[in-house]
């Protein structure tokens, strides 16, 4: 009898596996039961099923629950921001928000952070190529245009994921000498809590160009986790460029750069302005309903 409960434990903490065709391509569909209940363990389960993946593909991907101190540390940082917006009205015009998505060549893209809301976490079936080419690209998006898109590269110049190492480089690299064409002084940087984010040596780096001006796990103001609704590249960048950059059907994944370079290159100040404003609207929602995450987070024109 023994035996049966200990085999009956373990099959909860192992993740079920499938093959299917979806589209006519092979696909590894990973079944989450419900006693995920963090990153960690989710990060563990997909380890045992021979699949690889960081906190940000985490969040991006799977249901997770809302945390019992969630609806409180949003609730601080809205009153926060309001509270500045009170006193200087174009506050919200100031942050740069910045983020990274993966884009895979075959169309399958981690755009959004935490796309099911749920008390408990919900059974979530996530689809995953067995062997995918894709780019992972960040931008910095702000009222007054984008900055980027980075695609990071190795040395050799073939494409890689992002860690912490990397994050670094590209902050001192690319973004600090790109914000020598703006007033570092009146801008704020907002980064969210994935962790090649919120290494020592990033937060000391990004301290030293922003002061207190700087939104993030361990930083100056504390950015609440699991808010993606509330990061204008998740509501509205990713799945914008989503749905433009696929249309020629990229073969290749310098296609693909290209076509990511160029959409949002095109992206107009006038959208930008409604997606910025379309933040204000967002911290009113959370104020009233106490914390409680938006029941849909992408952004409408």
């Amino acid at each position: 009898m023994s035996g049966d409960k200990s085999n009956k434990k373990l099959s909860r903490k192992r993740p079920k596996r499938f093959t299917s065709s979806i589209n006519d391509r092979r696909t590894k569909i990973l079944c989450l039961q419900d006693k995920c209940t963090s990153s960690t363990e989710i990060r563990s389960y997909l380890n045992d099923a021979g699949v690889s993946v960081s906190c940000q593909v985490i969040y991006s991907q799977f249901g997770l629950a809302i945390h019992q101190n969630d609806h409180q540390a949003r609730r601080r940082f809205v009153e926060w921001a309001q509270n500045e917006i009170a006193v200087v009205p174009d506050f919200h015009k100031r942050i740069l928000f910045g983020d990274e998505a993966h884009f895979w060549l075959n169309g399958y893209v981690n755009k959004q952070n935490c796309r099911i809301w749920s008390e408990a976490n919900p059974q979530v079936y996530v689809e995953t190529p067995l062997h995918p080419e894709k780019l992972t690209v960040w931008c910095a998006l702000w009222a007054g245009g984008i900055i980027g898109p980075y695609f990071f590269k190795n040395d050799e110049g073939h494409n890689v994921t992002v860690n912490s190492d990397r994050y670094r480089a590209m902050i001192t690299n690319f973004f600090i000498p790109e914000l020598n064409n703006h007033d570092v002084q009146e801008l704020w940087f907002q980064q969210d809590e994935a962790t090649c984010h919120t290494a020592r040596a990033t937060i000391d780096l990004l301290k030293d160009t922003f002061g207190d001006r700087l939104i993030s796990r361990f930083g100056p103001v504390n950015w609440p986790p699991r808010s993606c609704d509330l990061t204008p590249l998740d509501y509205f960048l990713w799945g914008y460029v989503k749905s433009l950059v696929y249309a020629d059907k990229p073969q290749t994944l310098d296609h693909l750069e290209d076509n990511i370079r160029r959409v949002i290159t095109d992206i107009r100040p006038q959208m930008l302005e409604k997606v910025i404003e379309n933040w204000t609207s967002r911290l009113d929602y959370i104020r009233a309903s106490r914390g409680s995450p938006m029941p849909e987070i992408i952004f409408k024109m």
